[in-house]
C-alpha cells in the first residue's frame, strides 16, 4: 500500500474552518491511492481552551513546580483532544478514522520526560487501521516508555512523530501542514521580498532550522534523511504545492545548480558575545577545555564558535550571558559579555568548495554600512554577528546581493 503522513499543526486544527480544510487535504490524498495517516498537534496556541500552554497554566495556577512525569501526562492531553475532534471531523464527512494516542502508534520512547527520544516504533496498529480502509489519526508530540509511561518528545514534537511514522511505515512522503506556504527564501516579515522555495536538500533545511528558521524542526529533518523518506512543507490553506525536502535521489529531486550558491538567509535575534582572555596560552594550561565545561554543566549552549591561544570567542542566548559571566569569574581570567547582537547566515549546498562566498558577504554588509564583530563557517552555511539594530537591513543587504528574490 502507498503510504502518505500528514502532519497539521495547532493553528490548522483550533478552527472548524481549519479542520475542513485538513478533511479536503486527506480526501485528496484518498483519491490518489494513498493510505493516509494524520499527525496533529493541540489545538491552537497559548490561551486556547485546548493549547498546551493553556493546559500546563492550568496546573500552575495550582503549583508553580510540576514534576515532570505529571507534567507529560498533563502536555499529552491537548494533542490526545486534537486527535478525536478530528476523527470525528473526518466521520461526518464520510470518512471513516480512528485514532491513536503515540503510545498505541506503536512510539517507543526513552525515559527523558518533557524531551523524549524515540527508541522504536511498531506500526502494526496503524497498518491494521489502514488495511481496513481507515484513515489514522495520531496524537503527535508523544510516545510512551517500554513500561508504559507517558512521554512528550520536546519542542517540535509532532514534526518529529510524522517523520518518524513516515520512516517506520516507509511512506511515499511526509507532507507537514502549516500556515505558510513552505520555506521562504528569507524570514518575509522581514525582507519583503522573499519568496518561497520549490525545492531543497534536507541539509539546508537542517542548517536553516538549526539557525533560527522556525517552519519544521531540525530533529524531524533529521529522522527524514536517515530513512530517506522526502518531506513537503505545505501550507494547510492553499493549493500550492509548497516546498519538497530531499536528498535528491528520490521523488522529485533536487537539482543544485552550479550557479546556485546560496539558497536561502536565517538568522538569530537576542544574542550575547562572550570574550575570554589571557595572557597565557589557553590550550596548555587546560583552560579551553575547563570553559566549555563549565557551559556545558551549566547547560548553557554555546555557538559561534572561536579559540586562538589567547582568547575564546562565543555566542549564546542573551538572556544567559549574566549566568555564563558568573560562572566563569573564578577562573582568573578577562571576561566579556556584550548584549545587543543578532547572528545572521547564508546557507546553501552549493556553496561547498566555491571560493569568494565570504567576500560576496562582507561586500554586500559593508556596502549597507553594517559592521561584524564575529563569523564562522562551514560547507553549507556562513554566519556572521552584528547588531542586534542591524539585523534586519543585513538580512536585506545578503538577500540582494545573492540575488535571492
Amino acid at each position: 500500500m502507498r503510504v502518505i503522513v500528514q502532519k497539521f499543526g495547532g493553528t490548522s486544527t483550533a478552527k472548524p474552518e481549519g479542520r475542513e480544510e485538513i478533511v479536503k487535504k486527506v480526501r485528496e490524498a484518498i483519491g490518489q491511492g494513498y493510505g493516509v495517516v494524520v499527525v496533529v498537534s493541540a489545538m491552537g496556541r497559548a490561551g486556547d481552551p485546548y493549547a498546551t500552554d493553556t493546559l500546563i497554566g492550568l496546573a500552575r495556577g495550582i503549583v508553580k513546580h510540576i514534576k515532570p512525569r505529571e507534567l507529560d501526562l498533563l502536555m499529552s492531553c491537548g494533542e490526545n483532544i486534537s486527535a478525536v475532534v478530528m476523527v470525528q471531523t473526518l466521520k461526518a464527512q464520510g470518512i471513516e478514522a480512528q485514532a491513536f494516542t503515540g503510545g498505541q502508534a506503536g512510539i517507543v520512547t526513552d525515559h527523558n520526560f518533557n524531551n523524549a527520544r524515540i527508541r522504536e516504533i511498531n506500526p502494526d496498529n496503524l497498518k491494521r487501521c489502514l488495511e481496513e480502509g481507515k484513515v489514522a489519526v495520531v496524537a503527535g508530540f508523544q510516545g510512551i516508555t517500554s513500561d508504559g509511561e507517558v512521554t512528550t518528545l520536546g519542542r517540535g514534537g509532532s514534526d518529529t512523530t510524522a517523520a518518524a511514522l513516515g520512516v517506520a511505515l516507509k511512506a511515499e512522503v511526509v507532507e507537514i501542514y502549516t500556515d505558510v506556504a513552505g520555506v521562504m527564501t528569507a524570514d518575509p516579515r522581514l525582507v519583503p521580498q522573499a519568496k518561497p522555495l520549490h525545492e531543497m536538500t534536507y541539509i539546508e533545511v537542517c542548517e536553516m532550522a538549526h539557525l533560527g528558521a522556525k517552519v519544521v524542526h531540525p530533529r524531524a529533518v533529521e529522522i527524514a534523511m536517515e530513512g530517506r523518506v522526502p518531506l513537503r512543507i505545505r501550507s494547510t490553506f492553499s493549493d500550492d504545492l509548497g516546498t519538497l525536502i530531499s536528498d535528491g535521489n528520490g521523488i522529485g529531486q533536487v537539482e543544485i545548480r552550479g550557479d546556485k550558491v546560496v539558497t536561502g538567509l536565517a538568522h538569530l535575534a537576542d544574542m550575547a558575545l562572550v570574550k575570554i582572555q589571557s595572557d597565557e596560552d589557553l590550550n596548555k594550561n587546560g583552560q579551553v577545555l575547563k570553559v566549555f565545561q563549565l557551559m556545558a554543566n551549566a547547560g548553557i549552549s554555546v555557538d559561534m564558535i572561536q579559540v586562538s591561544p589567547n582568547q575564546i570567542g562565543f555566542i549564546l542566548e542573551e538572556g544567559l550571558a549574566d549566568r555564563a559571566k558568573e560562572i566563569l569569574s573564578n577562573e582568573n581570567l578577562r571576561i566579556s559579555a556584550e548584549k545587543g547582537f543578532a547572528k545572521v547566515a547564508i546557507v546553501g549546498s552549493g556553496m561547498r568548495g566555491v571560493p569568494g562566498v565570504m567576500a560576496r558577504m562582507v561586500k554586500g554588509l559593508q556596502q549597507a554600512g553594517i559592521s561584524i564583530y564575529h563569523s564562522t563557517d562551514s560547507h553549507t552555511n556562513i554566519a556572521c554577528l552584528v547588531k542586534r539594530e542591524e539585523m534586519c537591513d543585513a538580512l536585506q543587504a545578503l538577500h540582494n546581493e545573492f540575488e535571492l528574490g
